[in-house]
């Protein structure tokens, strides 16, 4: 295994997932999207005469085909978008805006693996720029960083991605980023725990290394000839 710091030099740039590689599965997958399915119904119908959740509930008729907006025929939607974990621009907008009530309220706190804050501070102090790229919107992602565990890790990012750019399984959504960014893939080193994700941005030209954190990620037959790491620490 290889020490994640000899992948990224100064004038690379650190692309990172969320899941598993600086935050643990569970968090997402046990507290934020049980909590927001819980106020899903309640929030939308509190707030269903807002611009936002308005907008919402519009887009979810559209998509359902739906004869107009209504607040109880979405919340169905949204409940069962939410029990299939569909990846729904409604459903994450919503779950988005219930999350940020939360974590103002300080009733949520997300927990971040403290080798990954040393990582990013390191790398930061060094001129590194940080990117994040997850599943999650955007907006989710900037909540999750603000209200860490570790304190407000947000000025250590340079920027934030979601799959606006494209699945993450994809390489050209890698590409886009590089676009986006500004550099070449080449300049650019993708840490995730998912082989599917690393394999995809090696294919678009980007160092790859996967985390395989002990009790993150289950065992997996697809193949992964890079770079691993059990944490940011190195072996």
């Amino acid at each position: 295994m290889t020490s994640a710091p000899g992948h990224v030099g100064l004038g690379g740039v650190a692309l990172l997932d969320i899941e598993g590689t600086i935050t643990p599965i569970a968090f997402v997958k046990e507290t934020l999207f049980p909590y927001a399915r819980q106020r899903i119904a309640g929030y939308v119908t509190a707030n269903q005469g807002s611009a936002a959740v308005a907008a919402q509930i519009a887009e979810i008729a559209k998509l359902t085909g739906g004869a107009r907006p209504d607040a109880a025929a979405a919340v169905h939607v949204l409940l069962q978008w939410s029990d299939e974990d569909r990846k729904v621009t409604p459903l994450k907008t919503l779950q988005g805006l219930i999350w940020r009530a939360g974590y103002e309220s300080g009733e949520l706190r997300a927990p971040v693996f403290p080798d990954a804050v040393q990582q990013m501070r390191e790398w930061n102090a060094r001129g590194v720029p940080i990117y994040i790229y997850s599943s999650g919107s955007v907006a989710a992602q900037k909540l999750l960083l603000r209200y860490s565990d570790q304190g407000d890790l947000l000025p250590l990012c340079a920027g934030y991605f979601d799959t606006a750019v494209g699945p993450k399984v994809e390489a050209s959504s890698y590409e886009q980023i590089a676009t986006e960014v500004g550099n070449e893939p080449s300049g650019f080193t993708f840490f995730s725990d998912h082989v599917g994700e690393v394999a995809a941005a090696r294919r678009a030209g980007m160092g790859a290394v996967r985390l395989e954190r002990p009790g993150e990620v289950p065992p997996t037959a697809d193949p992964w000839d890079g770079p691993v790491l059990r944490g940011f620490g190195g072996q």
